[in-house]
């Protein structure tokens, strides 16, 4: 399988992240890859057409994106323990923090293109209303941290790749200083081989 891979790409993160704990790593061929907001790529387009990573491309020349639908995938592969609960009330609550983190995402990368642009071209309403979702998502973690506990699932590895990305990206939002419950359970999360191996880089 070949995955089109960024290392700043947090939704990539997610992917290697759940590849990594499952033992799935060492099938996946990185293919790296460049995208632009600006300057779509034909290239990319091919494997996804709405020229973002990740994309995996399958052995049998099957495309599968974005991030939620490869990590269901890879995670159908393995006969481990899943990390998408098959039914009941441990994957709805798996999905909505999934939902959750990838919110926390979506909000900050938009953030962070907002802020690219040339100068005179900024929205600073934009900007305010995107972090806004970004804050109001981590005062909920914050009341829900106690129950994150030990669980490594799809909804806490996105949790994980969101709060590593606003640290990459934002760390003067300093969102530890009002969410210590989260920061700690973080700091725990963070150490596993899994989070430590796919540090965001570029």
């Amino acid at each position: 399988m070949k995955l089109r891979y960024s290392p700043a790409s947090p939704y990539v993160r997610k992917v290697m992240v759940l590849a990594l704990e499952t033992g799935l790593a060492g099938k996946l061929e990185k293919i790296p890859t460049t995208v632009s907001p600006t300057k779509p790529s034909q290239d990319v387009a091919k494997d996804n057409p709405l020229i973002k990573v990740p994309a995996l491309v399958l052995d049998d020349g099957q495309t599968l994106f974005d991030s939620p639908v490869i990590c269901e995938y890879l995670d159908s592969l393995h006969g481990g323990a899943k990390l998408f609960p098959a039914s009941g009330p441990a994957r709805w609550t798996a999905l909505r923090r999934q939902a959750l983190g990838d919110g926390i995402l979506d909000a900050a990368i938009l953030t962070r293109y907002e802020g690219i642009r040339p100068d005179g071209f900024k929205w600073p309403d934009w900007i305010e209303g995107q972090m806004t979702k970004v804050r109001t998502a981590l005062a909920e973690l914050e009341r829900e941290a106690d129950k994150l506990g030990g669980t490594v699932d799809i909804g806490t590895i996105t949790i994980g790749c969101a709060l590593g990305y606003l640290d990459f990206r934002f760390a003067s939002e300093d969102w530890r200083a009002k969410h210590p419950k989260l920061a700690a359970w973080y700091a725990s999360f963070a150490a596993r081989p899994s989070m430590k191996e796919t540090v965001p880089q570029g």
